[in-house]
């Protein structure tokens, strides 16, 4: 039997009626208390909560507003970001890792893999395009995003949304300046109108233009009012500037604090329970506090984007996708082409870098440090994936190297792990982060945001214990997940890598995690790889890279400074903080502070020089804040002799006194380049303007401040070897 659904969704497919017109006559047969139920989840948040205790988060998809007598299937959420969260789905690498391929065709893959996996297994909505930008690296969620640059950012955002609606909605979060963990229930960000608009806002816009169906706000509050019920942000900028036709839904549990105030700002979606919405708001539209109009807008927009996406479908993808064969393959691809190489030096006697390695030319390796032997994914939150099966460093160089002797210790005794180095050809470490040290904190919320929960958690008893229970919990846990106490490595892992390379030479260093300050080891080491959290095959794409047999294609999303001092003030928890337009590779370059290792920063098993650079400027573009593209040209040449790659990026560079309050660099656009053995190519770059313009907050327009600008080809910020020429900006 054909339900008013289905029978809808044929109607748009044959487009004889628009989504928005046959989600109204949709709406006009819910009675008052279903279409109020559209508006939240369909579990009531005890029930959810005590089913989350026992079976784990988001195990199965969770159910908003569907409708049985109708055939409404309602919104049928996965989270996210580096897999589908839902069953045993592949584990890909974390988004920042991923971010660190500079690829956004490759990000695509990931997203029709990821899209696959989320609708063979029920859902209809994957929430993993997290864009909120990397202020400071040790935001305990820095893994979930992409990187520190908006361009950046924006780009493998709108990739992999691209690559996820081929199969089911695609939702970016968390909308907007979500990047302190320890204090995202009640942090107040206070930014200045043109710095949002020029700095924290570009990528979230750049994702609603490639197409994203929904939006999540954020937990925090931004300029005194919190982001699920901001009406600035959630109706004037997204939708009125904007155009965003899809909806909007909060965070989980907490992600907002007054359930009609939200619905009027334009929050659509309560997520994930029966919570505050169904607890309100049918009294206050029985007593005319919320308007029916304000009711009927919220569930035409939620259906009208489950017609529009469901008339764009075809069959349904089998079962037998999910951590397949196709997507493990691609996840050990992603993981590899993620990794960079920070440093590769010759040894002793020798010419040629440590790395590759040979593999016919080893007889014995050690594989040494905490991490060693450990499928070390990522976060254990909200976005964590339990693949069927999983690699560690260990087990992927074991199988890389059937004839060769590999031993392993885990570094606690460091004596012993020397001594295995010493008798070793090559000594591989280990070292870095893991869920324990950074992630997303479970436990942060305080005793007001938690009688968010309603019934005995409003009374005042209850909300005074809670910090108390909580810091006990933690206590007797252990630290788990949230902000970074430190971006180094801990003492005894330095201790290890020291006495290692002190022993053998011959010693590739593997960091695992986000940032980290090497400044009190890495120049005692040939080779520094960063492995970021590699994904389910990232044991094996992790002896990829160090036998050569896939080249380490990531370059840095994320400068690495010197000293932690020299990035922007970051306090876990704190009430009330400030940000402005200076931070990461803009901030040291203001500064005078050289990074470590700069942006876009990344070694290869090979080498390419970028020359002739040209620039055509196209014709502003007409969306508001958008002053059209650059055009670029940049020759290309592999100077090696292996195949391999590069990213050209395109930097416009300030160089006139009228610019001087604005950053040194700037990123237009990158494009990543494969050559074979001493190819020659000319290669497009298209940068986008939109990052040199301003805003007046005044009267919200945008426009520029006529100068010129050196543009860059380069292969990181500040290349001293990049290709250059002039652009004046009108």
């Amino acid at each position: 039997m054909t339900t008013a659904f289905a029978a809808a969704v044929a109607r748009v497919r044959r487009g004889e009626i628009s989504a928005d017109a046959a989600a109204a006559e949709l709406l006009a047969q819910l009675t008052d208390p279903e279409r109020l139920g559209l508006l939240d989840g369909d579990v009531t948040v005890w029930h959810g909560l005590v089913d989350m205790a026992r079976h784990g988060y988001n195990r199965e998809p969770v159910v908003a507003g569907a409708v049985e007598r109708l055939g409404i299937p309602g919104i049928r959420f996965t989270d996210g970001p580096r897999g589908v969260v839902i069953g045993h789905s592949t584990c890909f690498p974390v988004a920042l890792a991923r971010g660190a391929s500079w690829d956004p065709a490759l990000e695509t893959e990931v997203g029709r893999a990821m899209g696959r996996e989320a609708r063979a297994q029920g859902a209809n909505l994957f929430a993993g395009v997290c864009v909120n930008l990397l202020r400071h690296p040790a935001w305990g969620r820095a893994q979930e995003t992409y990187g520190e640059d908006p361009v950046l950012v924006g780009q493998m955002g709108a990739a992999l949304t691209q690559g996820v609606r081929e199969q089911v909605m695609a939702c970016v979060k968390h909308f907007a300046l979500n990047s302190i963990e320890n204090s995202r229930f009640a942090v107040d960000v206070v930014v200045d109108d043109d710095v949002l608009h020029e700095v924290y806002l570009p990528h979230f816009r750049t994702v609603v233009e490639a197409g994203a169906d929904a939006v999540m706000s954020a937990y925090n509050s931004v300029n005194g009012e919190w982001a699920g019920q901001h009406r600035t942000l959630l109706t004037d900028v997204l939708r009125g500037e904007w155009g965003f036709t899809g909806f909007v839904m909060s965070d989980f549990v907490f992600g907002l604090r007054d359930a009609v105030r939200s619905l009027t700002a334009g929050l659509d979606l309560e997520m994930p329970y029966r919570q505050q919405r169904a607890h309100d708001l049918p009294g206050a539209l029985a007593s005319g506090r919320l308007a029916r109009a304000d009711v009927d807008r919220a569930g035409r927009r939620l259906l009208a984007t489950q017609l529009r996406h469901q008339a764009c479908l075809g069959p349904a993808p089998s079962a037998d996708v999910v951590a397949g064969a196709d997507h493990r393959a691609l996840a050990r691809r992603a993981a590899a082409a993620g990794m960079v190489l920070l440093r590769n030096e010759a040894v002793a006697g020798q010419t040629a870098p440590l790395l590759p390695l040979d593999p016919t030319a080893l007889r014995r390796v050690a594989v040494l440090g905490p991490l060693s032997d450990a499928a070390t994914m990522g976060d254990t939150g909200s976005s964590l994936v339990r693949p069927p099966a999983s690699c560690g460093p260990l087990q992927g160089l074991r199988e890389a190297l059937p004839g060769v002797t590999v031993h392993q210790h885990d570094g606690a005794d460091v004596a012993a792990a020397t001594r295995l180095a010493a008798a070793a050809d090559v000594a591989v470490v280990v070292v870095g982060s893991t869920s324990r040290d950074e992630g997303e904190a479970l436990l942060a919320f305080d005793g007001d945001t938690l009688a968010l929960l309603g019934g005995p958690t409003r009374w005042r008893p209850v909300r005074a214990a809670v910090p108390w229970l909580l810091h006990q919990v933690g206590a007797r846990g252990g630290r788990a997940g949230g902000d970074r106490a430190r971006l180094t490595l801990r003492d005894r892992d330095e201790a290890l890598v020291r006495a290692v390379a002190a022993t053998n030479p011959r010693t590739v260093v593997v960091v695992v995690g986000t940032v980290v300050v090497m400044e009190r080891w890495r120049h005692d080491v040939p080779a520094v790889l960063l492995s970021w959290y590699a994904g389910m095959e990232g044991g094996r794409a992790l002896a990829d890279v160090l036998t050569g047999a896939a080249e380490p294609g990531g370059r840095l999303p994320v400068a690495v400074p010197t000293d932690e001092a020299h990035l922007p003030f970051f306090q876990p928890v704190i009430r009330r903080i400030r940000y402005d337009r200076w931070w990461g590779q803009r901030k040291l370059d203001r500064d005078g502070r050289p990074a470590a290792y700069p942006l876009g920063f990344g070694l290869g098993y090979t080498t390419c020089t970028l020359t002739d650079l040209t620039v055509d400027p196209a014709p502003a573009g007409g969306a508001a804040g958008d002053l059209g593209t650059v055009a670029a040209a940049v020759t290309v040449q592999n100077t090696g002799s292996r195949a391999g790659s590069t990213v050209v990026q395109l930097y416009a560079v300030r160089d006139d006194p009228a610019l001087a309050d604005r950053p040194l660099r700037q990123l237009l656009g990158f494009v990543r380049v494969h050559l074979g053995p001493g190819e020659r190519r000319r290669v497009q770059v298209t940068g986008s303007l939109r990052p040199l313009a301003r805003r007046d907050p005044a009267t919200r327009t945008w426009g520029t401040v006529p100068g010129r600008y050196r543009l860059e080809a380069a292969q990181h910020s500040g290349d001293p070897a990049a290709a250059s020429t002039g652009l004046l900006l009108p």
